[in-house]
């Protein structure tokens, strides 16, 4: 099998044809093994494999077994397939198409407070449901000049006043009703003093409208994207007991169905307004974020000491806004001797999961101080530093002077 060479020369020659030959040798087995493999594949029964493309039909001979996935929540690991043990070639394989399998966080696009999912609304609304929807769309509304507003418009009638309080306060609720019907149903319309309108069964049209007509009564207007993207809708219909069950509000046919309109639509004017504040740290958060890189990295933080102070302002005033001057934390007053409408507005707050909304804002805030804490205080550190090095300065410069003079008067 090997011959005897007679002349150095050729040495270097017929070693690296061996290697050559070795290495198409060994290119030629793995081909067959693994595109056999493949053939072989095609010709069993059909399972499903996930890639990129969508689902696509394969095949399995009938002693194929499937290696044990891995665990779900494994970002970008592939499913191996072989017959019994895999091999090291069908690994390889493996390793080098597990590109084209979705990894978790490609596949599921999660957004930061999730819809819920509901029946069929169209299928609701042909049987008689009708829409109430809530917006949040400034700080404050003047409700003394909307009310006047309201008046000289004669399009909608006021029908009360309310309270949260349901003490001797400035009422912060204006209901009122519309003077002409589209249909059988009246419309109802709750303004809240906190900024935030609730309509019932009003239409698209109408509830633009409504918006437009709100805009010179609004104090600290928000931003229309943001308006519309944290609204409320749900669908309500008549029965004889108040409730919310399967997605939706009953009201009574009784003569409390505007306390049970109002009950639900307080609820809806919190969750509408805890949509913003949500949105407002979210932007805060954002704001923030090439900070903590720059801490991370150990950077420069590239922020001033007043603008620092201001965002630490921005912090305190949402969570002064959130925890004190609002009702998230604790149930009106107005509920207080009215059992049936308290436990209907506690359950529509728990269905808006207002309180696990509230804590989750209170653990981002207390996040959020803790970081701004710590960039004040590395900034009144540097300014510390700053103040020492110019008295420094400043005592070797009055040195020098003294020097001078000493130079001056004795030499």
């Amino acid at each position: 099998m090997f011959a005897v060479i007679h002349e150095p020369a050729n040495v270097s020659i017929v070693i690296m044809t061996s290697f050559i030959s070795i290495r198409l040798l060994c290119y030629k087995r793995v081909s067959v093994s693994v595109f056999g493999a493949f053939r072989n594949i095609s010709n069993g029964p059909a399972i499903t494999t996930v890639s990129k493309g969508g689902t696509k039909n394969r095949s399995l001979p009938a002693n194929t077994t499937l290696a044990t996935p891995p665990r779900l929540g494994t970002i970008g690991s592939p499913y191996f397939v072989s017959r019994g043990r895999p091999s090291s070639q069908v690994q390889q394989c493996s390793k080098i198409s597990s590109s084209s399998i979705i990894s978790l966080q490609e596949s599921l696009q999660l957004k930061k407070r999730p819809r819920r999912r509901r029946e069929d609304e169209n299928e609701k609304i042909a049987r008689g449901y009708k829409t109430v929807t809530a917006f949040a769309t400034a700080d404050e509304y003047d409700l003394d000049r909307l009310l006047r507003a309201l008046r000289e418009q004669n399009l909608y009638e006021p029908k009360q006043f309310l309270s949260s309080d349901d003490i001797d306060t400035e009422p912060d609720v204006l209901h009122v009703t519309a003077k002409y019907k589209v249909g059988d149903e009246g419309r109802d319309l709750y303004f809240f003093r906190e900024g935030t309108v609730v309509l019932w069964n009003c239409t698209d049209l109408e509830s633009s409208n409504i918006l437009r007509f709100l805009k010179p009564f609004e104090q600290d207007s928000y931003d229309e994207g943001t308006v519309l993207e944290e609204s409320e809708s749900m669908l309500f219909n008549y029965d004889g007991v108040a409730r919310l069950k399967y997605n939706s509000f009953y009201v009574s046919q009784s003569d409390e169905a505007d306390l049970e309109k109002y009950t639900f639509s307080n609820a809806m004017s919190l969750s509408v307004k805890l949509g913003i504040w949500e949105a407002s740290l979210e932007r805060y958060i954002d704001s923030m974020a090439y900070m903590t890189e720059d801490l991370k990295r150990g950077n420069k933080i590239k922020v001033t000491r007043p603008e620092m102070l201001r965002r630490t302002g921005e912090l305190f005033a949402l969570r002064h806004v959130i925890n004190l001057s609002s009702d998230l934390l604790d149930t009106p007053d107005f509920y207080w001797d009215r059992e049936q409408l308290e436990a209907l507005y506690n359950q529509t707050c728990s269905y808006f999961s207002i309180t696990r909304r509230t804590r989750v804002m209170n653990e981002k805030l207390n996040h959020c101080v803790e970081l701004a804490d710590l960039i004040s205080s590395n900034l009144n550190d540097d300014h510390h530093v700053r103040l020492e090095w110019m008295i420094i300065i400043l005592i070797m410069v009055e040195v020098g002077f003294e020097v001078l003079h000493y130079v001056d008067k004795f030499l």
